[in-house]
């Protein structure tokens, strides 16, 4: 089996979707692998790497050529893939809600796309769970962008000349991303509280010694989605919410937002009649940007200011951290090849009654087959 690995073409992405260690591991699988040449330079991975693990190193046409699966961090569109097998697997973060138009396009040309954000999240999957590793970078990165836009030390900090008094930061949405940014934030000095519809994780903030903020006695809270995403509030819960973070939010120093829904826009949580009670000088950071944002004024690609306070809207903040994140994500695709790999075909084998199998192909045999994108 002939597995290739592009380099990306999105604006701005610097992850690859292989590293010379899964090259390693997946040549001793018995696959064959072929990386476009420049593919790992972002991530300060350098083609002779790449040799040096195994792989052949060449340009596009010659990697895609006979490709039984490509690996691919957003993926390219089903022209750019001209030369690999019919049938061929093409993995990778395909946001095929955004995207449907290029899904369908993979459909036309007969490949079977994996949408690996798709993954589920069951326990045997957990190795494979692509979102889960990008957003834990994500949170880290979201205080370090916050700190760094924030024109004030984050610890409290006792001199000679008089004490400084520490940061407030309150993270807003608590899942991976929102608790490494707790961790973070708590490891840099600040002062830390969180929030998320979902009850269950009082305990998790508690844990990581911030303090937890819930709107408390209120009915029709609907925040524990399937497989341990959010979903949408009743609008009691909305209106209580509301009222109460706008209570803290004036408060804050740092606030971060994390919240999303998948296959929904992000859901607002910040209005900027709340913007307008925090201080001059305070930093928010909106890590649900690129999903429309849950910061009413946030802008995707931007750091943008509204009455005094810094919206930072970075896009793709994995990226950011490409060395790091290119390494996860490469073991998670590794984790997944390796968890369905036929040692003696030597080759991927995705049985159709499989629960991730069912979960994150999106086309095989000419259709769109996944019932999230049937309507």
């Amino acid at each position: 089996m002939k597995i290739a690995v592009l380099r990306e073409t999105s604006d701005g992405e610097r992850r690859v979707a292989a590293t010379p260690e899964t090259v390693k591991k997946l040549i001793a699988l018995g696959a064959e692998l072929a990386v476009e040449s420049g593919a790992g330079a972002s991530a300060s991975i350098v083609d002779a790497a790449y040799a040096d693990a195994g792989a052949t190193v060449g340009d596009r046409a010659g990697v895609l050529g006979d490709a039984d699966m490509v690996l691919t961090v957003q993926g390219p569109d089903a022209a750019t893939l001209s030369g690999v097998k019919p049938g061929a697997f093409v993995a990778g973060i395909l946001s095929p809600y955004a995207n449907r138009e290029r899904v369908a396009g993979y459909a036309a040309a007969g490949l079977s796309a994996l949408a690996m954000e798709f993954m589920p999240r069951i326990t045997r999957a957990q190795s494979m769970d692509v979102l889960s590793s990008q957003s834990n970078l994500s949170g880290y990165k979201a205080v370090l962008d916050a700190a760094s836009e924030y024109g004030r030390a984050l610890p409290m900090m006792m001199t000679a000349a008089g004490t400084i008094s520490a940061a407030r930061v309150f993270i807003m949405g608590v899942g991976v991303a929102g608790l490494q940014a707790i961790a973070t934030a708590r490891r840099l000095g600040a002062v830390v509280s969180a929030t998320d519809v979902r009850a269950a994780t009082r305990e998790q903030i508690e844990s990581l010694g911030a303090k937890a903020i819930f709107v408390e006695n209120v009915k029709g809270i609907e925040g524990e989605g399937t497989g341990g995403y959010a979903t949408e509030m009743s609008d009691e819960y909305k209106a209580a919410q509301a009222e109460l973070v706008s209570s803290h939010i004036a408060k804050q120093d740092i606030v971060i937002t994390t919240a999303l829904i998948p296959g929904r826009p992000a859901p607002r949580l910040i209005s900027d009649a709340q913007l307008a009670t925090m201080r001059e000088g305070s930093v928010v950071v909106d890590l649900a940007v690129e999903q429309g944002g849950n910061v009413e004024g946030a802008v995707a690609g931007q750091v943008v200011e509204r009455h005094g306070v810094k919206i930072v809207g970075h896009r793709n903040v994995p990226s950011r951290l490409a060395a790091d994140t290119s390494a996860l994500y490469a073991r998670n695709l590794f984790n997944f090849i390796s968890a369905f790999w036929d040692k003696d075909a030597k080759t991927l084998v995705l049985p159709a009654d499989d629960d991730i199998t069912k979960g994150i192909m999106l086309t095989q045999g000419g259709q769109v087959i996944h019932p999230a994108l049937q309507s």
